[in-house]
């Protein structure tokens, strides 16, 4: 298992933080409850009983723990040389009513927010967390992707549909990990088994094609009773596989909608000569030469997680990854259909309980997967999109920014005149960003002559809560 590191803001600093967080909602006017007839349609809301049923096929569902937003369930097999994996998707769009009340109020949020003290979700719990959420044991209505792989983990086939489902049980990534590390007959260990193989064949499709994942250590708030924690810690092999399902049916979709010309991708174009030229010197002053002979995922896929330098390269693998959005067509294609990271077209079809624009991709794939027209409600308003997930991507970014800013001023605030230790994530002219050891803050200092990668003192000279301001000052090596 990976190191967790984790420091608990004073009691002190409770209250101040309390207050600037719920400031902070205020200031980006986060929604706060969902309007009455929003609400009242949720409750009402019934989606319609599909033919289908595969409630024999033993679905699971693999989160982090304590999820209740459940999108995706998941079986393996082996079929033949190769691999069967059915990925069910939660039928939010059968809840839905196109122009209602409830696809106006998802509309103007575009995606759920997870907060350090609050989780602002995209739809009611009446459904995210109860009748729509795939929850061990419960009948439910699923949008079902078969995607069959060859013996080399190669897209054969795909196709998506609604059926009717039943998840077995909730796995979460910690348990399930040591399941498998432990071996022994704990349950669904042959379907996690299938799991970190099909993950694996995978993760090498992707080193084929050139593309890259860019595993930047989860950072977490996590809220306890007595207090706030920053939680940064490195994925499980675990999560990686099961993200290779969600790209899976990602870039099976993709493909879906070029070939039948409608659809919205989630694109981003390759990184420009210039951007590149400057990340590999970056990385060569950081004591990590990138070679000419090797891939730039491949490159990543070979960092040392446990190493202080790595923290460095990532930050600067970081803006080679920008200019995502998304791109709708109907009729003719776009110029960009690729998403440069995944090396492939690409549409976001796995988490509609959490984003918006997935609901439409959803109902695009399964009209062509039956060969139907697509719905003229998703298709007139295809334009749209775009800009409402730019608004809500935004959103997410500044307050999750600002939230972490003034967690870690609190965890700050009675350390001032401390001296702590640090690695230098990144330079830029005459300042530096260190990720200090203990707490786990990540703040500005005076370059000073720091380079990156390296460790470094730092001594907390100010921390205030209501800004999320921190100022640190580098402390002179001994003579």
């Amino acid at each position: 298992m990976p190191n967790r590191r984790a420091h608990l803001a004073p009691q002190s600093t409770h209250g101040q933080l309390a207050a600037a967080l719920a400031a902070l909602r205020v200031s980006n006017e986060i929604p706060d409850a969902f309007p009455a007839d929003a609400l009242a349609e949720a409750a009402a809301a019934e989606t319609s009983i599909p033919p289908l049923d595969l409630r024999e096929v033993p679905f699971v569902t693999l989160d982090p723990i304590g999820s209740k937003d459940l999108d995706q369930a998941f079986h393996i097999e082996a079929q033949g040389s190769g691999f069967r994996v059915r990925y069910a998707i939660a039928d939010l769009p059968g809840f839905v009513r196109p122009g209602g009340a409830l696809d106006r109020e998802a509309q103007n949020r575009g995606q759920t927010l997870y907060l350090p003290d609050a989780r602002v979700p995209l739809h009611p719990a009446e459904l995210s967390e109860g009748r729509a959420s795939l929850l061990a044991g419960e009948d439910r209505v699923a949008f079902v992707w078969t995607l069959d792989l060859d013996a080399n983990g190669a897209e054969t086939g795909a196709q998506v549909e609604r059926a009717r489902v039943r998840s077995r049980a909730q796995l979460d990534y910690p348990a399930a990990q040591a399941a498998i590390d432990a071996g022994g007959d704990a349950a669904y260990l042959p379907l996690l088994e299938l799991l970190r193989t099909v993950g694996t064949l995978r993760i090498a499709q992707e080193r084929a094609r050139g593309g890259a994942s860019l595993n930047m250590p989860d950072e977490e708030i996590v809220r306890e009773a007595d207090g706030y924690r920053i939680v940064r810690n490195p994925a499980l092999p675990i999560e990686e596989w099961n993200a290779q399902l969600s790209l899976l049916a990602g870039m099976a979709a993709g493909s879906m909608m070029l070939k039948a010309r409608v659809g919205i991708l989630r694109t981003m174009p390759a990184p420009e000569a210039d951007a590149l030229h400057t990340f590999r010197a970056s990385v060569a002053a950081l004591g990590h030469p990138w070679s000419s002979d090797q891939s730039y995922g491949e490159y990543l896929r070979g960092l040392d997680a446990a190493s202080p330098m790595t923290a460095a390269v990532l930050q600067a693998a970081a803006a080679l990854f920008r200019g995502a959005d998304y791109t709708p067509f109907d009729g003719e294609l776009p110029d960009q259909t690729l998403q440069a990271a995944i090396a492939a077209p690409y549409a976001h079809v796995t988490a509609p309980l959490r984003r918006l624009v997935d609901r439409w991709g959803l109902v695009i794939c399964e009209a062509i997967s039956a060969g139907q027209p697509v719905p003229g409600w998703a298709r007139e308003s295809l334009n749209e999109l775009p800009a409402l997930m730019r608004a809500a991507s935004q959103r997410a970014s500044q307050v999750g920014s600002q939230a972490l800013d003034r967690v870690e001023a609190a965890l700050l605030r009675d350390r001032v005149g401390d001296e702590l230790s640090a690695v230098v994530v990144e330079v830029r002219g005459e300042r530096a960003r260190v990720q200090l050891d203990d707490p786990a803050v990540t703040a500005q200092v005076s370059a000073a002559g720091f380079t990156a990668g390296t460790r470094v003192r730092v001594r907390v000279v100010s921390a205030d809560i209501a800004t999320g301001t921190v100022e640190l000052a580098p402390v002179p090596a001994p003579a």
